[in-house]
């Protein structure tokens, strides 16, 4: 599975350009900044084989504009391929050409732009080694081995190559940041062997370490010596001042467990080991403590805010008080006046220090943000009020008005805003913390005798597990790991993983998933999948890259935010100039000017208003963090749907390409007929038969070789004939060479395609076995007809249902199949599809969806994410189904967990739902500016006489950006359409 997951990565990079007519995600430069066109085709291998990745933890952003200047500068350094900068998780993931820059640079320049980087080193030791495995035809003798390891070995990043004559293997122990799979086949092809690659090999896993009772360097030495010993242990870094030790291991030979247990019998057992925690929990703790800071912040600012309020808008409604603070102190300046300076000023620079700090940070390197129009906005209400205070203190006769309350009240409301902003952003990322705490705290964990018989049972951390262990799953506890069953029978709920909303049943041999609820009955499983390769890792991954990927929609908030501050700023000015000039030229009536502030005060809190009132965040957040929210109710409900281009793709889907075999049908085809022509037998027909198809993968090949099985007496593990000179023809069979025998196995079109007589008896079988929607398999022994074989592959339950809810929607459907045109137009016409291709190849799918696109179709296509590969990768928006836990990352934008079709609809509702709340959240944010700011800037004084206090203007700013994440959250009570709860899911049983 790994190898074809591998192959569709690859052909995802390779084909793009040939196979889609538009950019398909993501979409990035291939030369680094500052390398010539021309050095393309001899720099360009070793350009993308040397690409790195480091993903940066960022503190300090708070909008948009923020991250736009992180972008900025980051792209701005040479051999930056792409930088995606989420300012809602504080995360920066740049890819980058080692040759060109290094992490080190990178993060410096994101200090430089006035943010906090550091390396998340967690995420990036998962990637330091990798282990690739390599089938390598043609070798001869152990001269062809020791040439093959002896390239592998010269190429740069390779750790380590081990090149294996009598299984033709090779394995190869690599730097994935500093070369690439792609690079190491080209290498060893380059000598002149074929390759084939067998996983893609994430066998070494890593784990972190906190060690007690360590004093000194010389038992750090030799606790790393000691573990060093263990087989499969491949590199331990150690950090003395934590006391941590970071290994990395392969889990097919040692575990965390056995790190254990060396550690502390090692030193007469003075030494304690226990595992980190997550990395996950880094991130968390930072949310956390950010959420505290804003309310320990908005805390204190009501401690000097409330006196100010107090004394600005209440007690000097109150007579006695009133007299009190109206008592003159030096001059005119009178003691509420100094009070509310006094007050104001902790607010204005010690709690609001934070504002100065990012609106320096911000225009040292050309670029403003939020803080800039805050910062400008309380200082001028500051620093007008410091002056008239003042100029009371040395007048006898002027009377001023103080704004000391626009300026600690506006502080104290974006402090709020923020808050309650920080919390409802920590939701939208619910979704991955539920994922991550499906996994049980603890498990059974059970050791065998030789004879398979339970000797002990003992309690353990389930971080501890380790592959191949066997654990006890007891009736309502999770499990543990990624396994199979060993032992018993029980149902198990995974719909927390799939959707599936019904209970599965499990027995011997049946896979489990880990995170899942054991309903009834003990299992015995063994632990195939541990830690990071485990499918909730592979969901929360997914989960998380596709979070941390931009919306092409998003491209128009970030090119508003770049002159939105600048444009506030300007329009600030100019609304307070427009007024003071009014004013001056008595263009309104002294009348309109309150009593307590001359035209000069008018003026400044209008342009004060404008400035505070508009709000770059709410822009910003509307797309991120409604993608958050629809990616984490898409993946609780076994959607997932890989970011922001996907999510957009998908709303405009208008047109369906299934494949038919394991996507309209179950993809367990059964044979049910066998027809023979010539005098043969029927057990030495199968034997032949099996013989040639044992080598295909093909869903019906698989079908014949279980139904030979029958005629065997070692049914569960037969030894077939065996096969030379295997061809496998897709799309149409295979052939073979069996005691000397040509055997062809395969569709009408490869009988014909070797001149292979169809007698008129086959050629009524197959009319009569297509016209049943059953598939005809033609069987030739030495260039003669001998037998035909009928196969069917049940419909999938509720497969016509959703074809016909397709077309309620308005989504077109269309068939694509290798299959027969008999069989393909049977099926489709259970179903309801009008439109049929049929005996296609894979390539000739492909060409089918540019064909739909070219005709203005948005195509998604639907497959099981191996064979359509090359479809799926030319879509708008390639869907893999039934793809279980093995999930086909690379070759999908959507990956459907469960095989129901429904789910099909359900992520194009979702999109659509999704997408609608993102341009909710647009109209919401600028109908919230456009219509602010004129009001804020005065448009309705001059009719209603009603104008908008700074500090009332910024509460709206603050509330928002909280609106726009709260409507984005309203995305959580997603429920799909509601034809799909009336669906009624119906068994299927083949005799």
């Amino acid at each position: 599975m790994a190898a074809k997951l591998f192959a569709l990565s690859c052909i995802r990079k390779e084909s793009h350009g040939d196979l889609s007519p538009r950019p398909h995600y993501p979409s990035m430069p291939k030369i680094p900044r500052g390398t010539s066109a021309e050095g393309e085709n001899t720099a360009g291998v070793v350009a993308e084989g040397s690409e790195a990745k480091v993903v940066l933890s960022v503190v300090g952003m708070t909008c948009s504009a923020c991250a736009g200047s992180v972008e900025k500068a980051v792209k701005r350094l040479p051999g930056i391929r792409e930088a995606v900068i989420d300012v809602l998780n504080g995360r920066a993931q740049v890819l980058y050409y080692p040759s060109f820059v290094n992490e080190e640079t990178i993060r410096e320049t994101i200090n430089d732009v006035g943010f906090q980087a550091t390396l998340i080193k967690d995420e990036m030791s998962e990637r330091t080694t990798q282990v690739g495995r390599i089938r390598i035809n043609g070798m001869t003798c152990t001269s062809c081995s020791s040439t093959v390891e002896s390239a592998l070995q010269a190429v740069e990043g390779v750790q380590k190559s081990q090149v294996a004559l009598a299984t033709e293997e090779a394995q190869v122990q690599f730097d994935p940041r500093v070369t690439s799979l792609d690079l190491l086949l080209k290498t060893i092809e380059d000598t002149g062997f074929e390759a084939i690659l067998i996983s893609t090999g994430e066998d070494v896993s890593n784990i972190h370490l906190k060690v007690d009772g360590v004093r000194t360097d010389h038992s750090m030495r030799i606790l790393e010596n000691s573990l060093r010993a263990l087989p499969g242990v491949e590199d331990i870094d150690t950090d003395p001042e934590l006391s941590k030790f970071t290994l990395s291991y392969k889990p097919d030979l040692t575990g965390p467990r056995s790190f254990i247990e060396v550690i502390e019998s090692t030193g007469s057992g003075r030494f304690k080991a226990a595992i980190f925690p997550h990395g996950e929990g880094g991130r968390e703790a930072y949310r956390q403590e950010e959420i505290k800071q804003y309310y320990s912040s908005f805390q204190w600012s009501l401690v000097f805010t409330v006196p100010v309020f107090l004394l600005s808008m209440v007690f000097m409604y109150i007579p006695g008080i009133k007299h009190g603070l109206d008592t003159k102190i030096v001059n005119m300046m009178s003691v509420g006046e100094l009070l509310r300076w006094i007050f104001s000023t902790p607010v204005q620079f010690v709690i609001g220090r934070r504002f100065y700090t990012g609106s320096y940070k911000a225009l040292r390197h050309g670029s403003a943000n939020m803080d800039v129009l805050i910062a400008l906005g309380t200082n001028a209400a500051y620093f007008y009020s410091v002056y008239s205070v003042l100029r009371a203190a040395t007048s006898l006769s002027f009377r001023g008005t103080d704004f000391f309350e626009t300026s600690s009240m506006l502080i104290s409301f974006i402090l709020l805003g923020k808050y309650l902003e920080v919390l409802a952003k920590g939701r939208t990322s619910e979704a991955i913390a539920k994922l991550m705490d499906l996994t049980p705290e603890t498990a059974i964990w059970l050791t065998l005798d030789n004879e398979g018989n339970v000797v002990s049972e003992q309690e353990i951390d389930s971080r501890l597990i380790q592959k191949n262990d066997v654990i006890k799953i007891i009736p309502g506890a999770k499990v543990a790991s990624d396994g199979f069953v060993i032992w018993g029978q029980s149902h198990v709920n995974e719909s927390m993983i799939t959707g599936e909303a019904r209970p599965v049943a499990k027995r011997k041999g049946d896979a489990v998933i880990g995170g899942t609820m054991n309903e009834n009955g003990v299992l015995h499983i063994k632990a195939t999948r541990v830690g990071s390769e485990s499918a909730l890792a592979q969901i929360v991954r997914l989960v998380e890259s596709a979070q941390m990927a931009k919306a092409p929609v998003q491209k128009f908030a970030d090119r508003i935010s770049k002159v939105f501050v600048p444009l506030v700023i300007i329009l600030s000015f100019s609304t307070w100039l427009a007024w003071f000039l009014a004013a001056k030229f008595h263009a309104y009536p002294k009348s309109w000017i309150p009593y307590s502030m001359d035209s000069f005060q008018l003026a400044l809190q209008f342009g004060i208003s404008v400035m505070v009132i508009a709000c770059p965040c709410a822009l910003g957040l509307a797309t991120p963090t409604a993608v958050m929210v629809g990616t984490g109710v898409g993946a609780s409900q076994g959607v997932l749907i890989k970011g922001g281009q996907a999510l957009e793709s998908a709303h405009k889907v208008n047109c369906i390409v299934f494949d038919k075999t394991g996507t309209l049908t179950t993809g367990k085809p059964v044979v049910v007929n066998t027809r023979l022509l010539k005098n043969l037998v029927l057990r030495d027909f199968y034997e032949l038969v099996a013989a040639t198809e044992v080598n295909s993968e093909h869903p019906l090949a698989k079908a014949a070789v279980e139904y030979a099985k029958k005629f065997r007496e070692d049914e569960d593990n037969p030894a077939w004939p065996e096969a030379s000179d295997f061809v496998s023809v897709p799309g149409h069979g295979v052939k073979a060479v069996v005691r000397n025998k040509e055997i062809i196995v395969g569709n009408k079109s490869l009988i014909l395609e070797h001149n292979i007589a169809i007698p008129i008896e086959a050629e009524e079988i197959l009319a009569e076995t297509e016209g049943m929607a059953q598939t005809g398999i033609l069987v030739s022994i030495d260039r003669e007809l001998i037998g035909v074989i009928a196969i069917s592959d049940p419909l999938k339950p509720g497969a016509r249902e959703v074809i016909s809810i397709l077309n309620s929607m308005k989504v077109k459907s269309i068939m694509v199949t290798g299959d027969n045109w008999g069989t393909a137009n049977s099926i489709a016409k259970d179903v309801g599809i009008d439109t049929v291709i049929a005996e296609a190849k894979p390539e000739q799918k492909a060409e089918k969806v540019k064909d739909l696109q070219a005709s203005g179709y948005i195509v998604a296509m639907v497959g099981d994410g191996i064979n359509d590969s090359p479809a799926l990768v030319a879509a708008d928006v390639g869907m893999a189904i039934g793809a279980g836990t093995d999930i086909a990352i690379e070759a999908a934008d959507i990956v459907l967990m469960k095989s129901n079709l429904e789910d099909v609809i359900t992520a194009i509702d979702l999109s659509r739902t999704t997408f609608s709340r993102i341009r909710l959240n647009y109209i919401w944010a600028l109908g919230y500016n456009v219509l602010g700011i004129p009001i804020a800037a005065g448009a309705l004084f001059p009719s209603t006489g009603f104008r908008l206090p700074p500090w009332i203007a910024g509460a709206a700013m603050a509330a928002s950006s909280v609106s726009v994440v709260c409507c984005s959250l309203l995305l959580k009570k997603y429920r799909r359409p509601r034809p799909l709860d009336n669906l009624q899911i119906q068994g299927i049983t083949v005799n």
